[in-house]
């Protein structure tokens, strides 16, 4: 369910930004990612389950026993139906960085910038790019990088969360306690997304926004 404040010039102005990012040409040396993450509960069933059969559907016990929590890192070319997703054991600052250079540097290296779409959650940002890599390496990073942020309370501008909500269909949505067969499950359904080439048919435009919101053409 969406969560929208008063529609300030604030919120217009950077709703405005990122839509008008989501419109542009596709580019190859400017790619649009979005990035977002996800805390995924680690459970795993003690009493086990059936395997299903001829006439019957496979079922799990009710009882779960717990294992703690990791994070996922999703970041979605959405027009150009790329993937990148890392699971870590926190949602750090230092986490962020690692993912970001590896992001930038590594996965969109071709590009001469990157247009990161994300929300405003406070590590997402130069400073803890800067204070994980330093002021050389992590000048080189954040020169790549072309910042958006969604308007607060509107992180559903935000195309990585309509990936996140596939990858929870498809890949978390089965009991898996431990953290290896996390990432393997993770790995498969990225591998498996990637050579499709699954895109994300976003269709609310500056347009429709203003539809929505009943505001003026400027």
């Amino acid at each position: 369910m969406w969560c929208i404040p008063k529609v300030t010039p604030e919120f217009e102005e950077r709703m405005f930004d990122v839509l008008d990012v989501y419109a542009r040409t596709p580019d190859v040396k400017q790619p649009v990612v979005c990035l977002d993450e996800k805390t995924h509960q680690l459970l795993s069933t003690p009493r086990g389950g059936k395997l299903p059969s001829l006439h019957k559907q496979g079922r799990v016990d009710y009882e779960y026993k717990r294992h703690g929590t990791v994070n996922h890192f999703v970041a979605v070319n959405p027009r150009g139906g790329k993937r990148h997703i890392k699971v870590t054991d926190r949602r750090t600052a230092v986490d962020f960085a690692h993912f970001m250079q590896y992001l930038i540097m590594k996965a969109y290296k071709v590009a001469d910038k990157v247009c990161v779409v994300m929300d405003n959650l406070n590590i997402h940002g130069e400073k803890a790019i800067m204070e994980t890599y330093g002021e050389e390496e992590g000048g080189r990073i954040c020169a790549r990088i072309e910042w958006h942020h969604t308007p607060k309370h509107a992180s559903w501008l935000n195309m990585a969360e309509i990936e996140i909500g596939v990858l929870q269909r498809n890949a978390l949505s089965k009991r898996i306690g431990v953290k290896e067969e996390l990432v393997k499950e993770v790995a498969a359904y990225q591998r498996r997304r990637n050579r499709e080439s699954a895109t994300i048919n976003w269709q609310f435009t500056r347009e429709k926004a203003r539809e929505v919101f009943k505001l003026p053409n400027n």
